[in-house]
């Protein structure tokens, strides 16, 4: 029994965030009653997104609503604080984060003291120094994101459709995608099957004036899925006229021109970025000991190596693969691995306080699936590989299963089950980026748009 009120911070409120807190207020119910426990958790977002649902709620299959999960609402055991961590001092136990109401107070950051540290602030996007991304690229790792796309996707095709501009029509009609992993290759498939549908609404605009580009840097896509399946997943893409190049990156988006290394040259609107992640910036501002990757350096038991009271799992952690066949191999940063380390992480801290041994997270990677758009995917798993609808079928019950808590669960089915019933949205509701603009214009000022 844990003999002393201890303080348990937990840094993130992702999968390992969600899920260490959700397991830690199961686990340690009589010691949280009885006031002899804390669980805090500092996170950016009061909710917690599922990532793999993004290119679905971009595609209008899914509510943005119903991608996140309140924290509020599933911690109700924990103290929910909104803000960044921008530094820990370990050694001394103690973190500091900025609030929403720092910059109001003028008190600079806050500090908090803790006893035990569960350090998992996820990853964010790697970008490159490429000339015009930082003014003309967009990112595909939020729900505010994945619906800003869904909304500028049909604002183009709104503005190719008004305009007698050939060049300015060309622009706005031409995607480009960098980036042959997850989340590129599905934002890319559920955006372009729903701009086709969508095409059929518009009397001059046909599904093939549109100009879909993936680039990917090395060889192959999905490496998840494997070399086979990857292949069939870029002759599908390419059988629906998306030009797909392997071994080729982007050396510039400047003056809104996409300029690729192989020489090729497109004027666009679009240029969506997900060539990958890096470790979260406070990872840095940290005493604790780093990879070369710049991750925390964690044990088998999810301990950070050399260190105690300090627990690492997910994106944010290099944690080794025990079931490997070859030695020093880590454990993939996805979704799969970090829902499962979540509970014994929460298991593993649990027993540390009731001074119980610890276990080993051991799990064997069972496969990957991903979506391609409407009754299209790939999918290998445990050892099998299937492809069209029914990978596209395993892609939904395996997330549907994933999805935290039975409310959510419950409005994604009604969803997908309406979705099937009835028509595609096709509403563009890019306004709600700025709510404020028809005011502003009404009380004499200028509209964002106009300003930028």
């Amino acid at each position: 029994m844990v003999k002393e009120p201890v303080r348990i911070l937990v840094v993130g409120g992702g999968y390992v965030g969600m899920y260490t807190a959700l397991r830690l207020q199961r686990k340690l119910k009589p010691e949280l009653k009885r006031g002899e426990a804390e669980i805090v958790v500092v996170t950016p977002d009061p909710y917690m997104t599922y990532q793999p649902f993004l290119p679905e709620a971009a595609a209008g299959s899914i509510s943005p609503r119903h991608v996140v999960v309140p924290l509020r609402r599933v911690l109700d055991r924990c103290r929910i604080v909104i803000g960044e961590v921008t530094s820990i001092e370990h050694a001394e136990r103690t973190a500091s984060f900025t609030t929403l109401a720092t910059a109001d107070e003028g008190s600079g950051a806050v500090d908090i003291r803790y006893d035990e540290l569960v350090l998992a602030p996820g990853s964010v996007s790697r970008t490159l120094p490429v000339p015009g991304l930082a003014e003309h690229g967009v990112g595909f790792k939020t729900v505010e994101e994945a619906i800003g796309l869904r909304n500028h996707v049909i604002e183009q095709m709104d503005i190719a459709s008004s305009t007698r501009d050939p060049a300015i029509r060309d622009a706005a009609l031409t995607f480009v995608f960098v980036g042959g992993g997850y989340a590129g290759v599905e934002a890319l498939g559920e955006l372009e099957d729903m701009a086709r549908y969508a095409s059929r609404y518009y009397h001059n605009v046909k599904a093939e004036d549109m100009k879909w580009i993936l680039v990917e840097a090395t060889g192959r896509i999905l490496p998840e899925v494997g070399a086979e399946m990857g292949k069939y997943t870029v002759r599908e893409l390419r059988r629906r006229n998306i030009d797909v190049r392997l071994e080729t990156r982007l050396d510039s988006c400047e003056d809104r021109v996409a300029v690729l290394s192989d020489g090729a040259r497109f004027p666009t609107r679009t240029v969506v970025w997900t060539a990958g992640v890096k470790p979260h910036p406070v990872l840095a501002a940290t005493d604790l000991p780093l990879d070369g990757r710049g991750r925390l350096d964690c044990t088998a038991a999810l301990t950070v190596d050399g260190v105690t009271h300090a627990w690492g799992a997910g994106d944010a952690a290099s944690v080794p693969d025990v079931t490997a066949d070859e030695p020093g191999k880590e454990c993939a940063p996805n979704a799969q691995h970090a829902v499962r380390q979540a509970r014994t992480l929460g298991d593993n801290i649990a027993a540390s306080l009731r001074e119980q041994p610890l276990k080993e997270y051991i799990h064997k990677y069972v496969g990957s699936v991903a979506s391609l758009g409407l009754h299209k995917g790939v999918a290998h798993v445990y050892g099998r590989k299937l492809k069209g609808y029914p990978a596209w079928f395993m892609h939904r019950v395996y997330h549907l299963s994933r999805v935290p808590t039975v409310n959510r669960k419950s409005r994604v089915l009604a969803e997908w089950t309406l979705s099937g019933l009835f028509k595609r949205e096709i509403v563009s509701l890019g306004s709600l980026e700025h709510p404020r603009a028809e005011f502003e214009l009404a009380a004499g000022g200028r509209s964002p748009k106009e300003s930028s």
